[in-house]
């Protein structure tokens, strides 16, 4: 039976066929199980000379069984390695992460520049009064911009802070505290019309009110205006840019804005051409036009239209701070100037990344914002490029 059990483990070409000789050795109607069963009826002297014999044969069994499934395991797992490779310079897969908004992402670019030439951060309320929205800068009872049609007009409120409804997305309006324009014959303070600002112009009001000359600021932030198609919404984002002190020409302006769209796109060959444009803030006043080429059908900023191949689009918008904007402020025009402009922080976004609608923006659409988006930990540096 020894010899028979042990030519029955050797031979086991599996696990499974190892574990049928245990069953038939040792198992409950097992061969070795069964002479075990017989010592019961022996008398001692009997048992004394049998048990030994049956016992070893049992030890036997059982770690030839133990070994001989050790063997099989090991050739197992060694198969399967060699069958199921990893390679291991194949890159893994990245858990979901959040990333970050090309508009963002583009604030942080320009963060970059400005502050590289100079430039502070300067912010406000999205809810302003008409006199730092219009009436500070110049805007004339009359301008288009006052018009219902084109402007988000909120709840009116007494001179005590009463109102009627929430004005808009639980923000609060500016009260009659520090930078309030004083109250004047010409101004009815009782009741005092609110907007959604139309530009983060008001930001510069507030600034110049509040500090004095020189001011060296960008004013980045929402803004609101009744519009939407495709490259229009009633919510957008505006970057504008402020400089007041003494001497300051044309010059200087355009300068700055050179310096700026070169480093935010990148490129040695931005062309610009300033064109004459009214803004009632700025005298005398220019839209900024840079310089396209088409490659592959594709509008691609950079070159000169001069030579063909190409032409030219609007920026953005700037001229010298009109002297009643500064004289509303509390400087003397005679010995304060400075230069102001503006342009839409998603605009710059879709030039620069070649997108083609404004509207996805604000969608939330998870497969866009993968497609676009910057990852967390690629900061924007002039020394390692604007571009993450």
């Amino acid at each position: 039976m020894r010899a028979d059990l042990l030519a029955a483990i050797d031979a086991s070409a599996g696990i499974d066929a190892l574990e049928a000789v245990r069953v038939h050795a040792l198992g409950k109607q097992g061969a070795i199980t069964g002479l075990l069963k017989t010592l019961g009826a022996l008398s001692p002297e009997e048992r004394q000379t049998v048990a030994p014999g049956i016992h070893a044969l049992r030890e036997a069994v059982t770690h030839a069984i133990g070994v001989r499934k050790a063997d099989l395991e090991a050739r197992a797992l060694a198969a399967k390695l060699a069958s199921e490779r990893v390679d291991l310079t194949l890159p893994v897969d990245r858990p979901a992460a959040g990333g970050v908004h090309p508009v963002a992402q583009v604030m942080d670019e320009l963060a970059e520049i400005f502050a590289d030439l100079g430039f502070a951060v300067a912010t406000g309320p999205e809810i302003e009064d008409d006199w730092h929205n219009f009436t500070a800068l110049n805007i004339p009872e009359t301008h288009p911009a006052r018009a219902m049609h084109d402007t988000f007009y909120a709840q009116r409120r007494s001179q005590q802070g009463e109102t009627s409804a929430s004005a808009a997305g639980g923000a609060e309006a500016p009260s009659d505290g520090a930078g309030a324009p004083p109250a004047g014959p010409e101004q009815d303070r009782t009741v005092e019309r609110f907007v959604l600002r139309t530009h983060t112009s008001p930001v510069q009001i507030r600034t110049m009110m509040a500090q004095k000359p020189p001011i060296r600021i960008i004013a980045p932030g929402r803004v609101y205006r009744s519009d939407s198609d495709a490259t229009h919404t009633p919510m957008f984002h505006q970057i504008e840019g402020l400089v007041i002190d003494r001497g300051i020409h044309m010059g200087h302006l355009k300068w700055t804005l050179e310096t700026f769209l070169k480093a935010y796109f990148e490129r040695d060959d931005i062309v610009l051409r300033l064109r004459p444009s009214y803004f009632p803030f700025t005298e005398p006043s220019a839209e900024v036009d840079i310089g396209y080429t088409l490659e592959k059908g594709r509008r691609v900023v950079g070159g000169d239209p001069a030579k063909g191949n190409g032409g030219w689009m609007e920026v953005l918008g700037s001229g010298m701070v009109h002297p009643k904007v500064i004289e509303a402020c509390g400087l003397d025009p005679n010995e304060w100037q400075g230069f102001a402009f503006g342009t839409g922080v998603d605009r710059l976004a879709m030039l620069k990344y070649g997108m083609d609608d404004l509207r996805p923006f604000f969608d939330g659409d998870l497969r866009w914002l993968k497609h676009y988006g910057f990852s967390a930990l690629d900061v924007p540096t002039l020394s390692g490029g604007v571009t993450a």
